[in-house]
């Protein structure tokens, strides 16, 4: 059935996609072929002000002093109306669509129907297109639409668009893998304990590497927590159109790295699939990984979360690397019934990326969901990116999303560089920049999208480097270790070598496992943190990272677009957190 031509299409703010460049017009999509959309809808608008001030009145708080909201509260300040809803989901059907589900919490009405259906109710056209660097994918040109009956209800319409959004945030060390068995010595217990590897061939072979463990004890990790009684979630994308759709993990390959290679346990690990394959693992080659292979990411994460946490239940979701598949994900971890305290994220594409991956629509829904997050108490840890200040694009500089999002923790990367021996130190701590070899930087800026939260109001963000060099969102927040070459070693897919690994993607991971065992400790979850951090603890807590650029910023005492207000002093972190005074004797170098 028609819409009801009583109701003029008014199209939704924010949803025009340009024409891609470089993009080849295959044809016009098939009209028959099924397919599913997301329909979003806004706050309920009785509450819609209250809920814009939960997250920041809450962060400014210890952990300890806070009262998060029940799950009563929390669908009453971040649900839908539930009669707008169902105005949703009787148009969906009058154009001829199936109600597949409908969340008062979510504010989500997935509906299916076939692709001439979902044109005529949206208002546009879907052609199938490709691209050098994309692939093939359905897409649109132009705006989504809907009834001006619905024009105020429905914010955001996912799906139609399949063009890839995001990449992984890690970087491979140009050492050759290692057979594992040839080292005869564990490297550490898993639970933040461990030493140095003693195996000279490891040590010969890749030098000034790491085990998670032995980060976890240089990072000052509170040794006796594992995260016992805490949830993470781990986002794995996989699936879409790229020449190889695989990703995933395998969990015997795991099994070996945490009990044999590091004498620890295997944490429970369970799989959460939103969209596409699910646990897909690849074999994690260079050519599959240029094809899209994302296994080797999805391996670092569960290396480093299961090793530093292995008290801890994981989730790992599984969604794909669409528009749809991050809100859809996004919002099940945050308002699915999983009690996830942290979420690593080890994934993203430039705020203002000329390709138009995100639209102003899918940004906007993204941050309404982070700030959900953090109203309810979760940690979102999430990679800044392993390009420098230009953050992939060519010219310019930009900033990664969903880092930029003032409702995340940002994770930037360092150079880790420690002593040796049966108590080893750190001796020096640099930004990571090794462009001029080719092994990435981490990622940083300031966003053009986002203005400067309250929070970051004393730090001194400079104006971004890009004209008309605005004062916005300062992104990282923190950062840990993250040059491939001072990186973390984990065990590859097939579970017969060690490889190691770099990137933002094994930092912001490296993160969320403090945290967990942070919330372990506190006995309730840190949740959001950005604005205690900066607010209570911008100096003498972390580790100060003061040397290094990341290409356009300079790092400098204090808070810097480059490593943020440091790295990890975990314990340190944990009194401050608790309440107990506190002060670093000696500052990173």
């Amino acid at each position: 059935m028609a819409r009801d031509a009583s109701s003029a299409p008014v199209p939704i703010p924010g949803s025009e996609r340009p024409l891609l460049e470089e993009a080849r017009l295959v044809g016009r999509s098939d009209g028959e072929k099924p397919i599913r959309v997301s329909i979003y809808a806004r706050r309920n608008p009785q509450n819609a002000i209250a809920a814009l001030s939960v997250p920041d009145e809450l962060g400014g708080q210890l952990p300890q002093k806070r009262k998060y909201l029940t799950d009563d509260q929390f669908d009453g300040l971040y649900g839908a109306d539930p009669e707008e809803l169902k105005k949703i989901e009787n148009w969906s059907k009058q154009c001829g669509l199936r109600v597949v589900e409908s969340s008062l919490r979510r504010r989500r009405v997935i509906v299916e129907g076939r692709t001439t259906d979902i044109e005529k109710a949206f208002g546009l056209q879907l052609n199938e297109y490709e691209h050098p660097d994309m692939g093939t994918f359905r897409g649109r040109v132009g705006e989504v639409h809907v009834p001006s009956d619905l024009a105020a209800i429905v914010q955001g319409v996912f799906g139609l668009d399949t063009r890839p959004v995001g990449r992984p945030r890690f970087r491979r060390s140009p050492a050759a893998p290692l057979d594992w068995t040839s080292g005869n010595k564990k490297a550490g217990n898993g639970h933040g304990g461990g030493t140095r590897a003693k195996a000279s061939n490891l040590t010969d072979k890749w030098p000034g590497t790491f085990f998670p463990p032995q980060i976890a004890d240089l990072y000052e990790y509170p040794p006796q927590l594992d995260g016992t009684g805490q949830n993470v979630a781990v986002f794995a994308f996989n699936g879409g159109n790229v020449p190889d759709p695989r990703g995933g993990y395998r969990l015997p390959s795991l099994k070996t790295y945490f009990e044999q290679v590091l004498g620890g346990k295997t944490p429970a690990i369970t799989d959460v699939v939103v969209q596409g394959p699910g646990n897909d693992p690849g074999p994690d080659t260079k050519a599959s990984e240029e094809n899209g292979d994302a296994t080797g990411e999805v391996m670092l994460d569960l290396c480093v979360v299961g090793s530093l946490v292995p008290g801890a239940k994981i989730f790992v979701y599984f969604t794909e690397f669409t528009t749809q598949g991050w809100i859809d994900a996004l919002n099940d971890a945050i308002a699915g019934s999983n009690d996830i305290s942290v979420v690593s994220i080890s994934y993203g594409n430039p705020e203002d990326d000329p390709q138009g991956a995100w639209t102003a629509m899918g940004v906007k829904q993204v941050n309404e969901i982070l700030q959900a997050a953090a109203a309810k108490g979760v940690t979102i840890c999430v990679a800044s990116g392993d390009d420098g200040s230009s953050d992939q694009e060519k010219t310019g500089v930009h900033v990664d999303f969903p880092a930029s999002s003032p409702y995340v923790l940002g994770v930037g990367g360092t150079k880790l560089v420690a002593s040796e021996g049966s108590h080893p130190s750190i001796t020096q701590e640099i930004v990571w920049n090794e462009t001029m070899i080719g092994d990435g930087a981490g990622g940083g800026g300031v966003s053009v999208v986002f203005s400067k939260p309250l929070y970051q109001s004393g730090v001194g963000v400079p104006p971004a480097a890009n004209a008309p060099h605005t004062i916005g969102r300062g992104v990282p927040d923190v950062a840990a270790v993250a040059d491939p070459v001072t990186g973390v070693v984990i065990i590859h897919v097939s579970g017969t070598k060690l490889v190691p690994i770099g990137g933002t993607s094994a930092a912001a991971p490296l993160w969320a496992s403090l945290i967990v065992r942070l919330n372990q400790g506190l006995g309730v979850p840190c949740g959001f943190l950005n604005p205690v951090l900066y607010e209570k603890f911008a100096t003498g807590v972390l580790r100060d990272i003061t040397i290094g650029n990341n290409g356009a910023y300079e790092a400098k005492v204090g808070w810097d677009a480059c490593t943020g207000l440091g790295a990890p002093g975990g314990g340190q972190l944990l009194k401050a957190l608790a309440g107990k005074s506190t002060a670093r004797s000696k500052k990173g170098r």
